[in-house]
């Protein structure tokens, strides 16, 4: 048996699996902690937004100032990941086959996932603090 396992690793076909395998469990806890990350964020804003409710804020206007300035750091952060990722392209060359280093759906479809996890990880506490009567927001605290 111990033969077999050994001969499967050997196998470049096997390798690149689990390689890929590996890419998209680190992909989706990624987008996993984003969303901790950034909803956590709007969690602690919500005073902030009760007040801004108490002056006569719009629901709508409050939701979209949110989602915009984590927008803004989720657009730097991922500026930030692609430049990183593009530079250490070359490490993983030899293991590529049929794909360029810098395939551009590769490296767009992150992007947009990691962007809609953010939009998503903003929007859903967002709303759900403009929702709240103001005064109970402000009375907790």
């Amino acid at each position: 048996m111990s033969e077999v396992f050994d001969a499967e690793l050997l196998n470049r076909n096997t390798q690149l699996t689990l390689i890929g395998a590996f890419a998209l469990l680190t992909l989706l806890i990624a987008a996993v902690g984003l969303y901790a990350v950034l909803s956590y964020s709007v969690t602690q804003q919500l005073r902030e937004i009760g007040v801004r409710m108490a002056l006569g804020a719009r629901r709508m206007t409050v939701v979209v100032g949110v989602v915009r300035s984590a927008a803004l750091l989720t657009a730097t952060g991922v500026a930030i990941g692609l430049g990183a990722a593009f530079a250490g392209t070359r490490l993983l060359e030899s293991w590529l086959f049929e794909v360029g280093t810098t395939d551009p759906l590769t490296f767009a479809s992150t992007a947009l996932l990691l962007g809609f996890t953010a939009v998503i990880a903003t929007a859903v506490p967002a709303f759900r603090g403009a929702s709240i009567n103001p005064t109970v927001i402000l009375r907790t605290e």
